[in-house]
């Protein structure tokens, strides 16, 4: 089972503490209790928010650990090496008033939160974390300039947070699978056949629910082949700058090898859906785990085709491992992704949602 996240209300008498500000005065702190760990010891650290303004403040719950670590919340290095993320990267609506929390003024929130089974922590070495997270709409309405979550007032700036290190020094150990209340496949029920790769079914996916997959899969490779096909013979149009911003070689070739890598996933690999997820996202992967999808409530809902869609959210979810494009979850939504083309490029070409929205090209651009 996933290591749960405790939510407390605690004072802090860590050995080791960093503090940093965030936006509209909630103040963000790290700490640790022990220096050093032996190989069999799990690392805990707790994160502390602080809201320092008179007034109360709202923040986006994916970036706190409200509901357990969905997200690359911290940045981990060993010896100056940086440590990849290995917990699920999700894909989700865009953000509405039910996905924040509210901190009174005063009010502070404290998460011990596990970090051994989301980082890979293999190495002998001297390790420093630091809590970094950005999001467009990261501070709720009504806290920040965003005052709204209407698209029309999307600000072109991330607001973030980010703390200061903390060190410590840890034992080496062998990488633990990343491990989530939601991974134990229990019996495969069918082996489908599909031109190009297998295509499995794990937790007890239906009848219907298996048609539906090979719905979408099928819609995914036809997107997918026709995105690859533009990046591979047209020059930039609109339908490129709406999503990845403006052209330079450099990320044109970023995003034509990642589009070559899906297509090439999509037909060629062995890949699995799970179907036992209860949220209502649409699907997660572990970047690290290739070809495994899991399918939440969302996907169910979401038509074969079009703005995210079954085909649209399997294509997303196939450029986040590791081995195909390496995406992250930058910001949700069309609007979001719109404003971060035009904001930072940069960021656009490593961000799941801009692929999606590229491959699935609704409303169709040339």
């Amino acid at each position: 089972m996933m290591k749960k996240t405790t939510l407390q209300i605690i004072g802090l008498s860590a050995a080791l503490l960093s503090t940093g500000a965030l936006a509209d005065g909630i103040r963000a702190s790290l700490a640790m209790d022990k220096q050093s760990y032996a190989s069999q010891q799990d690392v805990y650290v707790t994160l502390t928010l602080t809201n320092e303004e008179p007034k109360a403040v709202k923040l986006l719950k994916w970036y706190t650990a409200a509901d357990g670590v969905e997200e690359a919340l911290f940045k981990v290095s060993v010896d100056g090496q940086e440590q990849p993320y290995l917990g699920a990267h999700y894909k989700r609506p865009a953000p509405t008033l039910k996905d924040y929390i509210k901190l009174k003024s005063g009010q502070s929130l404290s998460y011990k939160i596990e970090l051994s089974s989301l980082y890979d922590m293999s190495q002998t070495g001297n390790y420093e974390i630091s809590y970094d997270v950005s999001n467009l709409k990261l501070m709720g309405p009504g806290t920040s300039k965003n005052n709204s979550l209407s698209p029309m007032s999307q600000s072109l700036s991330n607001e973030k947070v980010k703390t200061d290190k903390v060190n410590f020094y840890l034992e080496g150990r062998k990488i633990a699978s990343p491990t989530h209340e939601l991974t134990a496949d229990g019996i495969v029920s069918t082996m489908a056949s599909a031109a190009g790769g297998s295509v499995s079914f794990t937790g007890r996916c239906s009848n219907s629910e298996q048609s539906s997959i090979l719905s979408g899969l099928s819609a995914a490779r036809s997107m997918a082949a026709n995105a690859k096909s533009y990046m591979q013979f047209s020059s930039p149009t609109t339908r490129y700058n709406t999503w990845f911003g403006s052209y330079s070689s450099s990320r044109w070739n970023t995003v034509a090898n990642n589009f070559s890598n899906i297509d090439s996933a999509l037909n060629n690999e062995p890949l699995t859906f799970d179907c036992k997820c209860s949220k209502s996202y649409f699907a997660y992967v572990y970047p690290t785990q290739p070809y495994k999808v899991y399918l939440c409530n969302a996907f169910w809902s979401a038509p074969t085709s079009g703005t995210d869609s079954k085909g649209g959210t399997i294509i997303h979810e196939l450029s986040h491992f590791n081995i195909v494009a390496g995406t992250d979850d930058i910001v949700y939504g069309q609007s979001g992704a719109k404003s971060l083309a035009i904001s930072n490029p940069a960021q656009a070409i490593q961000n799941a949602d801009s692929h999606e929205y590229f491959a699935e090209n609704t409303p169709n651009q040339n």
